[in-house]
C-alpha cells in the first residue's frame, strides 16, 4: 500500500462529503490507496452518509469525542501505507495533489513530513502553510503583532517563516495538521501523535520530533488544497484561550528547558489573555456603539428643546428643575430607544419603518405614563412629543452617518438582491440555479457562465456577490486556480457538489448550508431571535403572575416556577425542538420546556413527524406559533 489517507470527522458531514469527493478524484492518478475515516461520535448523520455513499471507506466509529490526536493514532495503527496523510475534513484537494506529494517524498528520502500550499474559502493564501517552532521569542513576535510590522523578516516573522517565499519549495520547521503527509519509517522513530493534546499543538509537537529524529519537514509550493479553516472555537472566547494555552504549555514543558518553559508560559499567558480581552472589548464596542451614539445625540436634542421651550414659552430659563436633566430626560430616551430595539431598530439591516414604529410606540408609552403621574411631575407633554420626533430624526441621521463612514453609502440597510455567478456547464448550472430560485428569498439575478476568461469583468460589471462553482463541471484544480485569481474581488465562493442539494460556502465554516433551509422567516434570523427572547421574557413573567390560577392545572408547580425563572433569565426557552436524530442540522436554540410536538399532543408522533415539525418550526418561526404551543401545552410547563 502506497498511501493511507486518514480523516478525523466530528459533525461536519457536508464538508466531509465534499472532501471525500475530491479525494476520490485525486487518487485516480496515484498508486494503491486506502481511505480511513475516524468519526468522533458525530450526531449529524456523518456515519450514515459514509456507509451509504462511500462504502469502500474504512470507518472507525468512536463512541465519544476522542480528540484529534487520539483519533488519528487509532487510524495510523490500522493503516498500511508507506506514506500516511493526515487530512482535515474541511479541505478540498486538487486532482494532482497526491501524485505530486508522493513523487516528492519518493525523491527526498530525508523528508519525514510534507506540507503544501493552502488557500482559504475565499481564495486567499493561508500563512500557516509553513511555520516555525514557537520559541518564546517567536511566540512573543506573533502575539505582540511584531510579525505584522515585519512580515518578511527572519528575526520577527519566524512564526510563519516570512523570509521564505510561498512560491518556492523549502525546508520548514512546522507542518499544519490540516494536510500532513508522513513517512511511516519516520513515524516508527518518532512515535505517533501525542495524545496529551486534545486540540491544537499536536502538529507542532510531531513536527519537532520529526526533526529530532534526523528527518526534515518540507513545504511543497506547487501542490495546493482549499482549507475552509473551521473556527468552531472562536479565538476571542475563553474556551479557545484555555485550549490553546494548554497546548502550548504542554509543548513548552516537553521540549524547552525549565527556564525557557517558564518564560514561554508567561509570554503566552499574557499575550493570549490580552488578545482575548481586546477581542471582547471590540465586540462590546460594536454592540453598544450605536445605542450609545443615539443616546448622546438624543440627549443633546432634548436639552436644546428644553432650553428653547423654557425661554420662548415660559420666559424663564430655569423653569425646569435640575432633576429634569439628570433623571427625566434620560428616562425618556431609554424608553424610546428600548422601543426602537424591540422593533428591530438595532438590527444589522434595519428599515425606516422599524425606526418609526419603535419611536411611535415609545412615545405612546411615555404619554400613557405621563398621564398617570401626579401633576408635580408632569413637566411638559409638548416636550415628549417634540423630543420623540427629534429622537426619530436623530436615530435615522446617526445610522446614515455610520453607514456612510463605514461603507461609503448613506443607506440604512443593504437589501439589494444577491447576485450569483454560477460557473459550470449548461445542465449543471441550470440545476444549481433552480435550487437557488427555490430557496433564496432575495435573489435578483443568476448569471451562468461556462467561459471563465472574463470572470473578473463579469463580477465588476454585474456586481456579483457570490460565485458558485459546479464540482461536476470543473476539476478541483480549476476551482482552486479560479479562486486564487478572484481572491481580490471580495466576492464569496461556494461549491455545489454533484447531485446533492447543498452548497459549501466560505461564509459558514463548520455550518452546513442546506439551500432548502433558506426560507422567508427562519428562526435563525436576528429579528426572530430577538422576538423569541422578548416573548420568553414577557410570557415567563406573566406565567409567574398567573401561578395562583394555574396551580390547579399545572403538573409539578415547584418545577413550573423553576422553569419560568430559568426562561426569564435566559437559561432556557419556553418552546423548542422535539428530540430527534437530525437536530444538528437545525439552527441551535436553548434547551426548551415545551417542544413542537406539544402542539399536536393528541396525535401519535414518531421520529419522522418530529423531524418535520422541527423543520417547520425552524423555517417558519413566529411568536404566534410559540404562543399557540404554550397555550396547548400549558399543563406541561412543570415538565422536569
Amino acid at each position: 500500500m502506497k498511501l493511507s489517507i486518514i480523516i478525523v470527522n466530528y459533525n461536519v458531514v457536508y464538508f466531509l462529503d465534499n472532501c471525500l469527493s475530491s479525494v476520490y478524484k485525486a487518487i485516480k492518478d496515484t498508486e494503491e490507496t486506502e481511505i480511513i475515516v475516524v468519526d468522533n461520535n458525530s450526531v449529524d448523520a456523518s456515519v450514515d452518509m459514509l456507509k451509504t455513499k462511500y462504502p469502500n471507506v474504512k470507518l472507525i466509529e468512536n463512541k465519544e469525542n476522542a480528540g484529534f490526536a487520539k483519533a488519528n493514532n487509532q487510524a495510523i495503527k490500522q493503516s498500511s501505507g508507506e506514506y500516511i496523510l493526515l487530512l482535515n475534513p474541511d479541505t478540498l484537494v486538487e486532482e494532482t495533489t497526491f501524485a505530486k506529494c508522493i513523487a516528492f517524498m519518493d525523491a527526498h528520502k530525508d523528508c519525514g513530513g510534507l506540507g503544501i500550499k493552502m488557500i482559504d474559502g475565499n481564495g486567499r493564501l493561508l500563512k500557516e502553510s509553513k511555520r516555525g517552532f514557537p520559541s518564546p521569542w517567536v511566540s512573543f513576535c506573533k502575539l505582540s503583532g511584531l510579525i505584522k510590522l515585519f512580515p518578511h523578516s527572519k528575526r520577527y516573522a519566524g512564526y510563519y517563516m516570512g523570509h521564505l517565499s510561498y512560491e518556492q519549495t523549502n525546508v520548514v520547521e512546522v507542518l499544519a495538521g490540516a494536510y500532513m503527509m508522513l513517512r511511516r519509517k519516520c513515524l516508527d522513530k518518532t512515535g505517533l501523535l501525542d495524545e496529551d493534546y486534545f486540540m491544537y499543538g499536536e502538529d507542532i509537537d510531531l513536527s519537532y520530533r520529526i526533526t529530532q529524529a534526523g528527518y526534515r519537514n518540507y513545504y511543497l509550493h506547487d501542490a495546493r488544497i482549499i482549507h475552509y479553516k473551521g473556527e468552531s472555537t472562536k479565538k476571542g472566547s475563553l474556551n479557545y484561550v484555555y485550549t490553546f494555552y494548554n497546548a502550548m504549555d504542554i509543548f513548552a514543558k516537553k521540549h524547552l528547558s525549565s527556564k525557557q518553559s517558564r518564560l514561554f508560559s508567561l509570554i503566552i499567558r499574557l499575550a493570549i489573555w490580552f488578545n482575548a480581552l481586546m477581542a471582547s472589548f471590540v465586540r462590546l464596542f460594536k454592540s453598544f456603539f450605536q445605542p450609545f451614539l443615539d443616546f448622546i445625540l438624543a440627549y443633546i436634542g432634548f436639552y436644546l428643546l428644553e432650553r428653547y421651550w423654557a425661554i420662548s414659552v415660559w420666559n424663564d430659563k430655569d423653569y425646569y428643575p435640575q432633576s429634569y436633566f439628570l433623571y427625566v430626560i434620560p428616562c425618556y430616551i431609554l424608553v424610546l430607544l428600548a422601543s426602537v430595539y424591540i422593533y428591530g431598530g438595532y438590527s444589522k439591516n434595519t428599515k425606516t419603518t422599524r425606526l418609526i414604529s419603535g419611536v411611535a410606540v415609545g412615545m405612546f408609552v411615555l404619554l400613557v405614563f405621563y398621564s398617570l403621574l401626579p401633576s408635580s411631575l408632569r413637566y411638559s407633554r409638548a416636550l415628549i412629543l417634540m423630543g420623540s420626533v427629534m429622537t426619530l430624526v436623530v436615530v435615522i441621521i446617526s445610522r446614515l452617518l455610520v453607514r456612510l463612514i463605514t461603507t461609503g453609502k448613506a443607506t440604512l440597510s443593504d437589501n439589494r438582491a444577491a447576485r450569483y455567478l454560477i460557473i459550470g456547464d449548461e445542465t449543471e448550472s441550470e440545476r444549481v440555479a433552480n435550487v437557488l430560485r427555490n430557496s433564496k428569498m432575495n435573489c435578483e439575478m443568476i448569471y451562468c457562465q461556462n467561459d471563465t476568461s472574463q470572470i473578473t469583468d463579469i463580477i465588476r460589471i454585474y456586481l456579483i456577490s457570490e460565485v458558485i462553482f459546479c464540482a461536476k463541471s470543473l476539476s478541483q484544480s480549476r476551482i482552486v486556480s479560479l479562486m486564487s485569481e478572484m481572491a481580490k474581488t471580495n466576492v464569496h465562493f461556494s461549491i455545489a457538489p454533484d447531485k446533492v442539494e447543498f452548497i459549501i460556502s466560505s461564509n459558514a465554516i463548520n455550518t452546513p448550508i442546506d439551500l432548502y433551509t433558506f426560507t422567508l422567516n427562519s428562526i435563525n434570523q436576528e429579528d426572530n431571535r430577538r422576538k423569541k427572547r422578548l416573548f420568553d421574557l414577557s410570557a415567563s413573567f406573566v406565567l409567574l403572575l398567573l401561578l395562583p390560577i394555574l396551580v390547579f392545572v399545572i403538573r409539578h408547580p415547584l418545577t413550573y416556577i423553576k422553569n419560568c425563572v430559568l426562561v426569564f433569565f435566559g437559561k432556557r426557552t419556553l418552546v423548542g425542538y422535539t428530540a430527534e436524530q437530525n437536530l444538528n442540522e437545525l439552527p441551535s436554540i436553548k434547551p426548551s420546556i415545551l417542544t413542537t410536538t406539544d402542539s399536536v399532543s393528541d396525535l401519535q408522533t414518531d421520529n419522522s413527524v418530529a423531524h418535520r415539525l422541527n423543520m417547520l418550526y425552524a423555517r417558519n418561526y413566529s411568536v404566534e406559533r410559540d404562543f399557540n404551543i404554550v397555550i396547548k401545552g400549558i399543563k406541561f410547563l412543570g415538565r422536569r
